[in-house]
């Protein structure tokens, strides 16, 4: 079983890291732009074919976690039961696009006042607001009745892409590509 701290809820960012046009991004700005975010692919093995996909919200915590809501029936929750290597690859929304991939050990908790907080903040962050605490009684029963876990998501390493975008096609001379890597989630930035 994994260890996972006791955490609190980070709230929506008033505004996403975004990310440098013109070098990798440090290990710092890759949890930043984890943190500060709230969309993601997210992604588990499966027994045949490709991985499973699927777009949710998540939430950052303080000690590093990424929370997801789900019910417990999903195949999200029936795969971690049985394999807890996920990735989630987090989403700008805004253009040009820009990603970071965090590959995670996940748990299931059907702790029931974390899966009502969880899905408190999503809502806050589907809705760009918090949700009143007036709202709690109606998300507690919506999570009791559709069994509703939390998928606890402790990052171990990143992989980042950095946005391209082409405003017009005369620009062959200014484009640049360089590779990324995967890095350790809490690498620290190398000294210039």
């Amino acid at each position: 079983m994994l260890s996972f701290d006791i955490m609190n809820l980070l709230p929506l960012a008033a505004e996403p890291f975004t990310c440098p046009t013109d070098r990798d991004m440090l290990p710092s700005e890759r949890r930043e732009f984890v943190r500060t975010h709230r969309t993601c692919v997210f992604g588990t093995t499966r027994r045949a074919d490709g991985p499973a996909m699927s777009i949710v919200y998540y939430v950052p915590t303080d000690t590093d976690e990424l929370l997801v809501a789900t019910m417990r029936a999903r195949g999200k929750a029936l795969v971690v039961a049985r394999d807890p290597k996920v990735s989630i690859c987090v989403l700008d929304e805004r253009w040009p696009f820009s990603y970071v991939q965090v590959y995670c050990d996940a748990v299931v908790d059907d702790e029931p006042d974390l899966v009502v907080d969880v899905m408190m903040a999503v809502a806050g962050r589907m809705s760009g607001e918090p949700l009143s605490e007036d709202a709690r009684p109606f998300v507690a029963a919506m999570a009791a009745e559709e069994d509703r876990v939390v998928l606890r998501c402790r990052p171990y390493s990143t992989f980042a892409q950095p946005p391209r975008h082409l405003h017009k096609n005369d620009q062959e001379e200014r484009i640049t590509h360089w590779r990324s890597s995967v890095v350790p989630w809490d690498a620290l930035d190398a000294a210039d």
